[in-house]
């Protein structure tokens, strides 16, 4: 089977650090790869991949703020487009602009949708709805105007992730910096309970740290590490009492709350979004409504067996399940257009 894999060019694939589109396309790129099928990834140059790899963007725009972003993802998604025919699937996750170019090929697509950005991009794939395959990451994500062909959850490089029984004293807020997040209430928990907090991920609205989360910040109490590679990750979240996940938005998912889970750390997060599936309720952690439920759970970690934790995403959220998922719907699509 020979397929064809758009990855983002927001970073590199996969990401030094932060780049969570990036990281799923790696992991089933790498997966396919090993059971035997014929990948070629499109992403940017510097990717690092054992799939054929063609790349027309020297390296993620994220990454170098001289390149125009929407120049070189049209130069980036036509490169793949234009040889379309030479595979058997197209998959797709760069999210809805490379649905508009699915005309020039008679090779099925298949979208991986991590997410809907705003409303306002909805119509793009209502266009093509029935004529591309769509895949959710999680059932709360779908959308009722829309044709789906599966759910499949992330999965992740379990070896990335150390087991730790024994648990820290310190609360982790892991991801974007941005209100959506809920870093300025992850503080707002850490600080009434009385426990260190460190913060961790890219800042992707400034204004939101300037003014709600730096001026908490004292090295002490409250700490800011900046965006992780994988090692610091791997301490950071295994050696943590709990991660706290207040989010303001309907989560499409949620990578950090299964590699905290992964690494045997419970969860206490907003009820929002995918929360519902990605937290086994009671046994990997808590879905609350607010900040002061948040606090009168806290205590309750304590009774969670970490290594539940790290067996509840072995079962459900490992990167093997992922990729023998996506094969299953390749075999399907393939199938269905003969």
């Amino acid at each position: 089977m020979r397929v064809a894999m758009l990855s983002p060019i927001a970073w590199r694939t996969p990401p030094r650090h932060y780049g969570p589109w990036e990281n799923v396309v790696s992991l089933l790129t790498e997966g396919l790869v090993k059971r035997g099928l014929d990948v070629t990834l499109y992403a940017t140059k510097d990717s690092i991949t054992s799939a054929r790899l063609v790349g027309v963007c020297e390296r993620g725009y994220e990454e170098d703020k001289s390149i125009i972003p929407k120049v070189w993802e049209c130069l980036h998604i036509s490169e793949l487009f234009e040889h379309g025919d030479e595979y058997d699937i197209i998959h797709n996750h760069f999210d809805f602009l490379p649905l508009t170019y699915t005309g020039m090929t008679s090779t099925p697509v298949v979208t991986t949708i991590h997410g809907f950005s705003a409303p306002g991009i909805l119509p793009v794939y209502r266009k093509y709805n029935e004529k591309v395959y769509y895949v959710s990451i999680s059932n709360s994500d779908r959308n009722e105007e829309l044709s789906y062909i599966a759910t499949i959850y992330h999965g992740i490089d379990l070896s990335l992730f150390s087991f730790r029984a024994e648990p820290g004293s310190y609360l982790v807020s892991f991801g974007r910096i941005h209100p959506d997040k809920g870093v300025k209430e992850a503080i707002e928990i850490a600080k009434k309970a009385d426990k260190k907090l460190f913060i961790a991920g890219i800042i992707q609205d400034e204004k939101y740290f300037a003014t709600e989360i730096k001026p908490h910040l004292d090295d002490k109490s409250v700490i800011y590490l900046g965006s992780l590679g994988p090692k610091k990750r791997d301490e950071l979240l295994g050696n943590a009492y709990a991660l706290l996940h207040p989010i303001n938005f309907e989560e499409p998912f949620g990578l950090s709350v299964i590699e905290a889970m992964a690494c045997g750390t419970p969860v206490i997060a907003f009820r929002r979004g995918s929360m519902p599936e990605v937290i086994n309720e009671g046994k990997t952690g808590f879905s609350v409504r607010s900040v002061e439920e948040s606090l009168e759970k806290l205590p309750e970690i304590k009774s969670i067996n970490r290594r539940d934790c790290r067996k509840w995403v072995e079962e459900r959220f490992s990167c093997d399940r992922m990729v023998e998922d996506y094969i299953e719907v390749y075999k399907k699509i393939i199938a269905e257009r003969k």
